[in-house]
């Protein structure tokens, strides 16, 4: 099968598409033949190794400290399965799924993957009845970490939130869901995006490159950070005394009942994936390229081709 491997940290150059075999499920796996991905902020952070400095060492121990123990990036994906192993019961072959490859061996830039039916830090899931295979793997990542840090934040009806980066993955999705909780959303990003941050929910916008959204007189119940470019302490300036900060910097987990919802949302037409561009998989290099110059709104999306 065909997969995008990299053996080295570095530019998008290192990111080679090779003929390699393809997997074999176990009892508890099955095997999805991929036919979407996409490119996350985690695949480039992996890929260049560009880690915040106090972070930078333990990221190098748990993902390889002189090259990539993972070779093959993509965290989140959509497809079919092909084959099951004996003790699975939650899936059928021909099922059509979507859901994280996280802390797995391998990513999802390939044609095949072997997914566990349930595993301890990622979730598989029956993708969405009315989205494509492009639109369903660009929910899980950014939706699942919009809903946990909202939910961290005790996100309530009625409330006021800022979300600080709204045109991003992210950013996108929490603007999303605040406003479907019944709050008044601020999104923060640049005016070329304002139109497609309003068209999700949000009631009013601020251009981070003309105006300090800490020096505003209003004060929030939440400030949301979704790209992890500001801080508590500047936040602090216009939360109310009980008003919560969180940000994508902040440690989140996967859960099985995050990704329901979101399937459960997108069937019902209250929660949309926002696709910026789509590339082939042997363009990989050039989609990494993209996300690199940090002006990607939504999700970048990668096809391959059944």
């Amino acid at each position: 099968m065909k997969a995008v491997v990299y053996e080295k940290y570095g530019p998008p150059e290192v990111l080679k598409l090779k003929n390699i075999e393809k997997p074999k499920p176990k009892d508890d796996e099955i095997l999805v033949k991929i036919l979407a991905a996409t490119v996350t902020s985690g695949d480039v952070k992996l890929r260049s190794s560009d880690f915040p400095p106090l972070f930078w060492l333990p990221a190098r121990l748990i993902f390889g400290l002189f090259k990539p123990k993972k070779k093959i990036l993509g965290h989140e994906l959509a497809g079919i399965v092909k084959e099951i192993g004996k003790s699975v019961t939650e899936f059928n072959v021909g099922d059509k799924v979507f859901g994280t490859t996280t802390m797995l061996n391998a990513g999802s830039y390939a044609e095949y993957i072997c997914l566990p039916q349930k595993w301890k830090h990622g979730v598989v899931e029956l993708k969405p009845e009315n989205l494509n295979y492009q639109e369903a793997a660009a929910l899980p990542i950014g939706a699942m970490t919009a809903i946990y840090l909202l939910e961290k934040a005790n996100l309530k009806n009625g409330q006021t939130v800022l979300i600080y980066g709204a045109s991003g993955s992210v950013g996108s999705y929490a603007v999303q869901f605040a406003n479907q909780r019944g709050s008044r959303v601020i999104g923060v990003c640049t005016t070329s995006n304002f139109e497609m941050v309003k068209s999700l929910g949000a009631e009013s916008l601020i251009d981070y490159k003309k105006y300090d959204y800490s020096e505003g007189d209003e004060k929030f119940d939440i400030v949301f950070d979704a790209v992890g470019k500001t801080t508590k302490s500047k936040a602090k300036k216009i939360l109310k005394n009980r008003g919560i900060f969180v940000s994508v910097r902040m440690l989140t987990k996967e859960k099985d009942e995050h990704l329901k919802l979101i399937k459960e949302m997108v069937e019902k037409g209250k929660l949309i994936p926002f696709i910026d561009k789509s590339f082939k998989l042997d363009e990989i290099v050039k989609a990494h390229e993209y996300v690199d110059q940090g002006r990607k709104k939504g999700n970048v999306v990668i096809e391959i081709p059944n």
